[in-house]
């Protein structure tokens, strides 16, 4: 201390006085107490900021708390995490969402995200800690160290990173018409063990070894781990598999000509055989390559060198030989686990020196049917045309049974009109011949009166005529006087003429005396 003052000028080279503790006067003891209870208020408050801000642990919403010890009993060697509370080091256990409080001299911690599995996929945990695996083995047991066998399905887990690693693939999805075929990828070596020599020359094994399994898993998903089983997809609905390009099946013909053969094979796998099939063959490429066509083309070089080339091209030996290579195809392949379920044969070709003489034929039978369709189109054409000439027959004979029927309906309208007409004449004509008998009635009183009137007026002039007879003493003198009565005055002249030789000179004795 006395060595900060000794660098100073000579008039400030003095010492302080020497320190001594004063005693404070005494205090009320009402401003004791309030002092107390204040520094006891601001050691809470300490306390209180130091607990919340230093002490408090509050892992959120999809998060974990990895706690560490700082004290405690070291760890061994070989070992990373504390499995004991009152060991040093990382923490096995974590904590959960919620609020804790730890002493931060003792204890430390990290937050981390929990591990989410979301949908479609699965985890496979590595554990970190924990003894060696023993040598071959890769999953875990015992709590060793290693691949565990059980896998995380879809959630949410609060793992410990440092404890264990989890990584994440694709669920197993078999889709419909599909299988699965498993295949052990840990267990014992067929070779090391007990089985018997022909037991352990099969394809299959059984579950506890490694290789495939016979039995097959059906479609869904399924959460596997995937570093103790492999799965293969293996469709099973009908496949169509097209012999043309370089899979046509070529043979030679009985007349040594060459055939090829295009057409389609249609088949599916049986579900019991499928995971033999596909680990003794292989893909469904190596199907078609290795079963089924090389027994389609060994069976069409044998049958086809039995029949001629002309054969193959028509007739019962094309269709015959179809039917037997789908026998022969369906028989050789149903021990393999492959159902044939049809066989087309879609063409057939044969060298052109054959194929033209057919073709020749085919197109003399073309041209053969084409003369046999213009004889039909001719008597088509022909039945059309008596058709439309009966068709025009019944149109002209509906037109003249039209107009009869007119002509009928117009005449018997003609004749009700006429005989209507004839009626009303024959009535006028009966109430004129009425009339007229009436009238002529009449006309005959009339002249019946007028005859009666005629008879009186007879009767009387014949009464007056007797009287005058009876007065003139007879006819002959009543008619000579009428007759001088009518022609008297006319020849008053004559009679009175003076000559002798007159005409009036012949009635001279006629007349009265003294008449001249």
């Amino acid at each position: 201390m006395s060595d900060r003052f000794d660098d100073l000028p000579d008039d400030d080279n003095r010492r302080p006085p020497p320190f001594t503790l004063r005693k404070s006067p005494s205090l009320p003891p009402v401003v004791g107490a309030l002092s107390g209870l204040f520094t006891l208020a601001i050691a809470v408050f300490a306390l209180f900021i130091f607990i919340w801000f230093f002490c408090r642990i509050e892992p959120g919403g999809g998060q974990i708390a990895v706690l560490i010890h700082k004290t405690g009993e070291n760890l061994p060697a070989e070992q990373v995490l504390a499995l004991d509370p009152k060991q040093k080091g990382i923490q096995l256990d974590v904590l959960a969402e919620g609020r804790y409080f730890r002493n931060p001299y003792s204890w430390g911690w990290e937050i981390h995200s929990i591990t989410d599995i979301p949908a479609g996929k699965l985890g496979v945990v590595t554990r970190l800690y924990g003894p060696d695996l023993a040598a071959g083995k890769i999953l875990a047991e015992d709590g060793t160290k290693g691949i565990v066998p059980d896998v995380l399905t879809p959630g949410k887990y609060r793992i410990n990173p440092y404890a264990n690693n989890v990584e994440q693939f694709d669920a197993i999805r078999i889709r419909p018409g599909h299988v699965g075929v498993k295949t052990q990828l840990v267990g014992d070596d067929v070779l090391n063990s007990d089985l018997s020599e022909d037991q352990r020359n099969t394809f299959l094994v059984l579950e506890n070894l490694k290789g495939v399994i016979a039995e097959v898993i059906d479609p869904g998903t399924y959460y596997l781990n995937p570093y103790v089983v492999n799965v293969v997809e293996v469709n099973l609905q009908s496949q169509r598999f097209e012999m043309s390009g370089d899979d046509v099946i070529s043979f030679l013909t009985l007349d040594g000509f060459t055939v090829t053969v295009e057409g389609t094979i249609e088949f599916g796998l049986e579900r019991e055989k499928s995971a033999l099939l596909t680990h003794r063959v292989g893909d469904m490429d190596d199907i078609i390559k290795k079963v089924i066509l090389p027994r389609a083309r060994g069976f069409s070089r044998i049958e086809g060198s039995k029949h001629p080339a002309v054969d193959f091209i028509v007739g019962e030996t094309r269709q015959k030989f179809q039917s037997e290579l789908e026998s022969h195809l369906r028989a050789k392949s149903v021990d393999w686990g492959v159902d044939i379920k049809s066989v087309l044969i879609r063409k057939i070709i044969v060298p052109d020196e054959i194929a033209s003489i057919s073709r020749d034929r085919e197109i003399a039978v073309q041209e053969a049917h084409k003369y046999e369709q213009q004889i039909e189109q001719a008597r088509s054409k022909a039945e059309l045309v008596k058709q439309q000439t009966l068709a025009l027959q019944n149109a002209e004979k509906v037109k003249a049974d039209t107009a009869r029927i007119q002509a009928v309906i117009s005449a018997e309208q003609g004749q009700s009109v006429n005989l209507i007409a004839a009626m009303q004449r024959f009535g006028v004509a009966k109430v004129d011949l009425q009339a007229a008998e009436f009238q002529s009635q009449a006309i005959l009183a009339e002249a019946r009166g007028k005859g009666d009137a005629i008879n009186a007026g007879n009767a009387a002039e014949a009464s007056v005529v007797t009287s005058l007879v009876t007065a003139f003493g007879g006819g002959l003198n009543l008619a000579r006087y009428e007759l001088y009565k009518t022609i008297g005055p006319k020849i008053e002249t004559i009679l009175t003429s003076d000559a002798d030789n007159e005409l009036g000179g012949l009635f001279g004795p006629l007349l009265p005396k003294g008449v001249k």
